[in-house]
């Protein structure tokens, strides 16, 4: 047996890794400029659902404090008035500001005689400012609406 014979049987085994290497050069680089957009993305997805879903939780947590501030009221105005400030205090209160905001009291439970059951219901409607999150074919802000009911105590005085 040829003693060069073994060397050269091992040296093909190199000369194939380094042909390999020199194929895969700059597949790292590919790879990155592919994924890191596409996990930016679903990252900033992410936050958006995040954002969306604490605000539902805000805008509900307000129209079940508009509903339970317009039941302690003694007549229909003061319910209305009860109704949208307890809302106001509660988004403040939950540091979530609505580009624009509507607060809707049913007082009609006001009308019932007293020692009839009735109730009050509030609805709280808020556009909240997504725009900070550019997000391509996502509205810059999305309307969030809530409606929550309280009764109204049955054998008060209703005027």
């Amino acid at each position: 047996m040829n003693p060069h014979s073994n060397l050269q049987v091992l040296r093909r085994p190199a000369r194939r890794r380094r042909w390999r290497l020199q194929v895969e050069r700059g597949s790292a680089a590919i790879e990155t400029v592919l994924i890191v957009p596409a996990f930016l993305l679903f990252v900033l997805l992410i936050i958006y659902a995040g954002r969306v879903a604490v605000t539902r939780q805000a805008v509900q947590a307000a129209a079940a404090e508009a509903a339970r501030s317009a039941s302690l009221a003694r007549n229909p105005g003061q319910a209305q008035s009860a109704g949208a400030g307890g809302a106001a205090s509660s988004l403040h209160n939950q540091h979530l500001s609505c580009r624009s905001q509507q607060v809707r009291v049913d007082a009609s439970g006001f009308a019932a005689p007293v020692g009839t059951p009735a109730k009050v219901t509030a609805t709280v409607i808020c556009a909240v400012d997504l725009s900070n999150l550019t997000l391509p074919g996502l509205p810059g802000t999305r309307t969030i609406t809530a409606t929550m009911t309280s009764p109204i105590d049955t054998y008060r005085e209703r005027g």
